[in-house]
Formats: C-alpha cells, structure tokens, sequence
C-alpha cells in the first residue's frame, strides 16, 4: 500500500463514520427551521442544549444583538423579533453544508422594523455545532450594517 492510498484508505473511514453524525446534525438543523417558520418556539428551545454557546454580533441599539448562554435568554432573544419587526417579506434558505457537528446554512430574509418604518435585507450565515442532537452552539454572521440603519430614526 503506498502513502497515497493509506491517506486515502484513512480518508474514506473517516467519512464514513462522520457520515452518521453528519446526517443527525443536518436533521437537527432541518427540524430548528421546520420549527422556526412554523412559530413553534417551545421545540425551538428544546434543541437547545443546557449548556450552550448563542451570540449574534450587530449594533447595541438591535434588540437582538449580543451573547446567551441559557434557555431563558434564548428564548427572549426569539421573543423579540415579533416585539420589533414585521412578518417577514422574504426568508429563503439557499445552502446548507454539514460536516460531522458542524453546520452553516446561508440564506437572506427582508423585514421592516416597526419602530422605525424602514425595512432591511439581511444576507446571513448561521453556524451551528450539533453534540447528542442538541444545538451546542448558534452563531450568526448577518448585515449588521444594513439592520442598525433600519433601526435608526
């Protein structure tokens, strides 16, 4: 067996056995949108681990900016949204990539910010790491630019 073919050999079992937890991290990820959309926020916040890692960057005047690390914060950051903003005009997912825990779905939403009138396109990833089919960790990368205009008068 040459080097290459040992890699390779090495390559393949790993994929194999990552090929398991890759799909219960996908089906996790695919039942939180599945959830999300349908307003079901209590089996949102059952996916979540007790022990977790939530943060979403922005502007300190966007209600949902900033860390969580329990279920009750969680749960007010998901409370918000309707608190603050329209329906949404759009949501579309357009890609998601899982690897053993690690996901990332791309996508785009567009709300309008009650407050204010003004509405805001939002092109973002968001980054889950899935542990015992639990969300361990939820990181969004979002136009923060575009949504604190929104949120300005």
């Amino acid at each position: 067996m040459t080097p290459s073919s040992e890699s390779n050999s090495a390559s393949a079992s790993a994929s194999r056995s990552a090929a398991p937890l890759t799909a219960s991290t996908r089906a996790v990820v695919e039942t939180f949108f599945a959830r999300f959309g349908s307003g079901d926020m209590p089996a949102v916040l059952g996916l979540f681990a007790e022990d977790v890692t939530f943060h979403v960057g922005g502007a300190e005047h966007v209600p949902w900016s900033g860390s969580r690390t329990s279920k009750d914060e969680i749960a007010a950051f998901f409370a918000t949204f309707p608190e603050v903003l329209t329906p949404p005009q759009e949501y579309a997912l357009h890609t998601t990539v899982v690897e053993g825990a690690e996901a990332v779905v791309i996508g785009h939403n567009r709300f309008g910010v009650l407050a204010t009138g003004k509405t805001f396109t939002n092109h973002f990833a968001l980054h889950f790491t899935v542990v015992d089919g639990q969300i361990t960790n939820y990181r969004m990368y979002e136009d923060s630019h575009a949504i604190g205009a929104a949120f300005t008068h």
